[in-house]
């Protein structure tokens, strides 16, 4: 067993290490060491934690099972389903803390927090504040896993009165927690939890696909603030102070993205989000309008005779898996003296930061790949603009089209370059469900097929 001065001390390191764990995560070329140091801060909180518990039985089984459905799951995963994992991740996050306030309330002798069933005013608050958090995270989070897996529409879901409906049903689970933080009644408590697990649902319902990276973002941050619920409740510091990073992390996140994408964050946090630019519009008259295609090889031969190429990576590519040959590609064209760069839109593919993982495994240097605010400037003197497997990213609807989904949506100006290449497997709409004029406009051709096999058919015609 540990001391409680030596508990502290281990604490205090493993902070330490998760805060430096963050600066780490904040650049490319660190987030090697980012991860080192969190890997070890997270050995050090939980070989503490383990001393300090007086029975192991129960702890192993839990430890033993979960990890192991944890490491099958991490087997099998795809780089096109962590979206949907990280998700799946965060609503467990939110129902542990609705389980442990549940077990507290039930008997807070056995945590340590009363000696009677009566809990101290501050505990109740904290547990009250705690399972709202959590309750929301848990089924926000099953809707978006399930819209992100497809198993939901994506498409927004709304109805009359819903945002008044969301209103009442917020001030009646406020007011049950402040009655139950009063009297510590079993009957507002459960009203409080359920109407909370409602509200999970309702806000995530009416966002549409487009805006989902977002979401991610904030059920990351909820994730984090259920957590230090979970420490109130326990009187973990540990959990309190990691459940604080991840929680202020994950919200400055979301607002940076809100940022990038002219949207408002207020509106995230009201369930709102992505609901207000208008009906999505149709893609019936899409086969009608006239397109020009092209093969893999006129690809190759205008990018190989162009001065420079911005290639412009979305989640095609990540259900290609093509990132490693469009490595070998661009590597192809620099030795022959062309300038390649990548583009990267803050919400391209279905989480933050979706494609730099891509492109960091497969070993693009980290010089090549930019930011839209970085590089939406150089697509006027760009000669080639190859878009993989995006589509809302490049829409100019965003910018022209005030009935649309995504208008207000700052976008990578592909239209100004010379040549746009766009590689799709047919003239479907994107995730938001718009029709894209990109598509049709004079110096743009398509190239169809999977983004890989047309890749490589690049790559040998160079």
């Amino acid at each position: 067993m540990m001391t409680a001065n030596q508990v502290a001390l281990a604490y205090l390191v493993a902070s330490v290490l998760f805060i430096l764990a963050l600066k780490g995560l904040s650049s490319p070329t660190s987030a090697r060491r980012g991860n080192v140091f969190g890997i070890i801060g997270m050995v050090i909180a939980v070989v503490t934690t383990g001393l300090m518990v007086q029975s192991y039985g129960m702890i192993i089984i839990g430890i033993a099972g979960g990890g192991l459905i944890g490491a099958i799951i991490a087997k099998k995963i795809k780089m096109t389903s962590m979206p949907e994992l990280v998700a799946a991740i965060h609503s467990l996050v939110g129902i542990a803390a609705v389980m442990i306030a549940f077990s507290a309330l039930y008997n807070p002798q056995a945590y340590g927090i009363s000696e009677t069933d009566v809990l101290p005013m501050a505990n109740r608050i904290e547990m009250f504040i705690g399972v709202i958090v959590g309750a929301i995270t848990f089924t926000g989070s099953v809707i978006a896993f399930g819209k992100l897996s497809g198993r939901i529409s994506s498409a927004p879901v709304s109805f009359k009165g819903q945002h008044y409906l969301n209103l009442t049903l917020a001030l009646v689970m406020v007011g049950c927690g402040i009655w139950f933080a009063m009297h510590q009644n079993w009957p507002s408590f459960i009203v409080m939890t359920s109407i909370a697990l409602m509200l999970g649902v309702l806000m995530i319902i009416p966002i549409g696909g487009a805006d989902m990276p977002v979401v991610v973002s904030m059920l990351n941050s909820y994730s984090g603030w259920a957590a230090v619920g979970i420490g109130f409740t326990l009187g973990n510091n540990m959990l309190i102070i990691a459940g604080s990073l991840v929680g202020s992390s994950g919200a400055i996140l979301s607002y940076i993205m809100c940022k990038a994408m002219n949207r408002s964050i207020i509106n995230v946090l009201l369930g709102g989000f992505g609901t207000a630019g208008g009906t999505v519009a149709a893609a019936a008259g899409a086969a009608a309008r006239t397109y020009k295609s092209c093969g893999a090889e006129d690809a190759a031969f205008l990018m190989s005779n162009a001065g420079s190429v911005i290639i412009v990576p979305g989640y095609g590519l990540a259900v290609a898996r093509a990132q490693h040959a469009l490595h070998e590609m661009a590597e192809l064209l620099h030795e022959k003296g062309v300038k390649v760069r990548y583009a990267i839109h803050p919400v391209a593919g279905r989480m933050p930061g979706h494609m730099n993982v891509l492109l960091a495994e497969a070993e693009v240097p980290y010089d090549q790949v930019f930011e839209m605010d970085e590089i939406n400037s150089e697509f006027g003197d760009t000669d080639v603009a190859l878009v993989i497997g995006a589509n809302d990213i490049v829409n100019p609807a965003a910018k022209t089209d005030k009935s649309s989904p995504i208008y207000g949506m700052p976008i990578l100006e592909v239209t100004k370059a010379r040549t746009v290449l766009v590689n799709k497997r047919s003239m479907a709409t994107g995730y938001a469900g718009v029709d894209n004029d990109l598509f049709y406009m004079d110096q743009t051709m398509m190239v169809f097929g999977d983004s890989k096999k047309v890749i490589e058919h690049i790559i040998n015609a160079l």
